[in-house]
């Protein structure tokens, strides 16, 4: 049966290896810190009592609640089933299969080039500086032949590092009219400051993505948006699926956008950034602690001697982490989503226990 399947796949998807989600890595445990999930959840009940009708495929509450929310107009909003579909969608609207590129800048999140082999578009892979992990401007402008899309992540996910605006906004003038620069801002709500929303008005070749999966505490519902100028917008209009948006989560995402839920949601980061600040000083005192590097997010880059010993311990103790060894740069890391203070408190004490062996 298998054979008799095989040679009807795509050339370019026999060999592709899936994104490793943390749900697919699995393990068992109660102290979740590998998905970068929010620990304190948000509790709403849906309104909707009927589903035999189709929802829209744009839904306008939804569109008016969160352009309130970043304050941009309604037609520069695209709303997706978390902020991935957004990243596939600009590839699947702008970037020709054998023949256009993408630019992403590892250690980064790995569904940008996975999108790209999906689509068979030519990935160009331009790594951070090491340690800094700021982008590389002069790499990437001798690299700019065939590329259509440059993904950013800020905060970066696994290393938590925001990228210069500086760096953004000159990257954004250098391809202006030749390509597009993506940043995605799933992290943005941690470090709000830093958003390059602002910026939109004055480069068309911007687009931001976003997401309510972290700081909104609603990742089992995949509500993502796609931020860009209207021309963009309309664009991507045309390749999303017919109903994309269900009416449970857009009942509850424009739920989550009220007034109140807004404050709710930012008194949620101050926890989880007074969290990440502790656990970092925690972490300071232990032995077994390489290095950490310095967050703006919701999770922190841990260099540990023994790390594997480490992992394997909290694996068995129901604290599962995300192992990074395998990324560039990233030897002996393992990136920790911040939790609720019990759980940091927790994964401390086995921290501690493994450094008294």
């Amino acid at each position: 049966m298998k054979d008799s399947i095989i040679h009807l796949v795509r050339s370019n998807i026999k060999n592709l290896q899936p994104y490793q989600s943390a749900r697919r890595i699995g393990g068992n445990g109660n102290i979740w810190l590998n998905a970068n999930e929010c620990p304190i959840p948000s509790l709403f009940t849906a309104n909707i009592t009927s589903f035999n009708r189709y929802p829209e495929c744009q839904p306008k509450s939804l569109i008016l609640s969160y352009a309130n929310y970043v304050g941009l107009l309604n037609d520069q909003i695209l709303v997706t089933r978390g902020a991935d579909e957004g990243i596939e969608l600009l590839i699947k609207a702008f970037c020709n299969p054998r023949e256009d590129a993408i630019i992403y800048c590892p250690p980064t999140y790995d569904m940008y080039a996975i999108n790209a082999k999906i689509a068979n578009v030519e990935i160009k892979e331009i790594p951070t500086f090491k340690n800094t992990w700021q982008i590389d401007l002069e790499n990437i402008q001798h690299n700019l032949n065939k590329v259509k899309l440059i993904y950013i992540c800020n905060p970066n996910n696994p290393t938590g590092n925001i990228i210069s605006k500086k760096d953004i906004i000159h990257l954004l003038k250098i391809t202006l009219g030749f390509a597009l620069v993506v940043i995605d801002e799933a992290y943005i709500e941690f470090s709000s400051k830093d958003s390059m929303v602002y910026f939109l008005k004055h480069y068309p070749n911007l687009i931001i993505l976003r997401t309510l999966s972290k700081a909104f505490a609603l990742a089992g519902i995949r509500c993502g948006f796609t931020l860009a100028h209207k021309e963009i917008i309309n664009v991507l209009n045309k390749v999303i699926s017919p109903y994309p948006i269900s009416t449970i989560v857009t009942d509850i995402a424009v739920q989550s956008l009220s007034t109140d839920a807004i404050k709710i949601m930012r008194n949620r980061v101050l926890t989880l950034n007074l969290n990440r600040n502790w656990l970092i000083n925690e972490l300071k005192k232990i032995s077994l602690v390489k290095k950490i590097y310095n967050s703006r997010a919701n999770y922190i880059l841990v260099k540990f001697h023994m790390f594997e010993k480490i992992f394997q311990h909290l694996w068995e103790k129901g604290i599962i982490v995300r192992n990074q060894h395998h990324k560039i740069y990233l030897k002996e890391c393992l990136r920790i989503s911040i939790g609720s203070y019990s759980e940091c408190s927790r994964l401390i004490e086995e921290i501690k226990i493994l450094s008294k062996i």
